[in-house]
């Protein structure tokens, strides 16, 4: 469970862990062990595996509450998933899903999405961005920035709201940082009420958890995260450009926003690094720690991932109340 205080020392010590999250560690430990690299079977290839539920991650059911629009994007369409309330939405949540910015689709975590619009009542908007390799930066980057444009200006007649949230996961957590600058730097536009981000990359050159994680197979490993940034970018990119890693722009005018991490999370240190410059910049903030959460620790059934959705949820409906 996370604290009051996000930087009680407590919190990041081995006997903070429950025994629970200790099983579903190994359990994904064990599990990942014989799975292949997508570098070295090819990446179609795993997506395909990884669609049929080989993998670590369980397979999410698809919602017969789904329905899928195409908007206009930079030279091609975007295709936005929409999971919405039974009743009136009080906002709308833009979703940018995780991956590597190689993996993933819209479609991928539609009980999430189903839960976010149940017990937040907010309207959920996947982006479907195209991944690298096949498209490298700024594609990617480019349709998430075209879904929060189409949000801007239709979410009032669409879904009867223009109480705009954004959040993702891993990779989604950066594309949303990313998008939120974007939005600000290039339209003028800081209305997002809030913003729910999940175990984000927000350094592409690398924090240091990311470089001293190790080859432990928790789901992230050092050479995982390089290999996702080999492919998301291709090698002229400054990798400290602030649309590429977010922790070195200039963070003024953000919206609230809620950091959640684990303490087994190769990218711990983007959390807390991320946290802290938000709240330097004169926003609001907030950082729950999760001790021994490993990287996607909010897919698998355990106590952390209950706490830590159930704040996400709260945070959500409260940002747009």
């Amino acid at each position: 469970m996370s604290a009051s205080n996000p930087f009680d020392p407590k919190l990041f010590t081995a006997e903070a862990i429950s025994a629970e999250t200790k099983g579903i560690n190994d359990f994904i430990i064990g599990a990942m062990k014989e799975l292949p690299e997508w570098w070295e079977i090819g990446v179609a290839t795993f997506r395909e595996q990884r669609a049929r539920g080989e993998g670590a991650f369980p397979l999410a059911p698809k919602s017969p509450r789904a329905r899928e629009i195409e908007i206009d994007g930079k030279g091609c369409k975007v295709k936005l998933r929409i999971v919405a309330p039974e009743t009136s939405p009080k906002g709308v949540y833009l979703h940018i899903h995780g991956g590597g910015w190689t993996l993933g689709g819209a479609d991928q975590q539609d009980p999430m999405l189903e839960r976010i619009a149940d017990r937040a009542g907010l309207a959920c908007v996947s982006v479907e961005y195209r991944l690298a390799p096949e498209n490298p930066y700024p594609a990617g980057p480019d349709d998430c920035e075209a879904a929060a444009i189409w949000l801007a200006k239709n979410a009032k007649s669409e879904f009867g709201t223009d109480a705009l949230t954004i959040g993702g996961e891993s990779a989604g957590g950066h594309l949303s940082a990313v998008t939120i600058l974007r939005m600000r730097d290039r339209h003028g536009y800081t209305g997002f009420k809030g913003a729910n981000l999940v175990f984000g990359a927000f350094d592409m050159s690398m924090t240091p958890s990311q470089k001293a994680f190790g080859d432990e197979r928790l789901i992230l490993r050092t050479i995982d995260i390089e290999k996702f940034g080999d492919a998301f970018m291709p090698p002229h990119v400054d990798r400290r450009d602030p649309d590429v890693s977010p922790l070195y722009a200039r963070l003024h005018d953000m919206p609230p926003a809620l950091f959640t991490i684990g303490t087994r999370d190769a990218l711990i240190d983007d959390s807390l690094f991320m946290y802290s410059r938000w709240i330097a910049a004169g926003n609001e903030a907030e950082l729950a720690v999760y001790p021994g959460g490993a990287h996607g620790f909010v897919a698998f059934p355990g106590e952390i991932a209950a706490a830590a959705n159930k704040r996400a949820d709260e945070f959500l409906a409260r940002v747009v109340a």
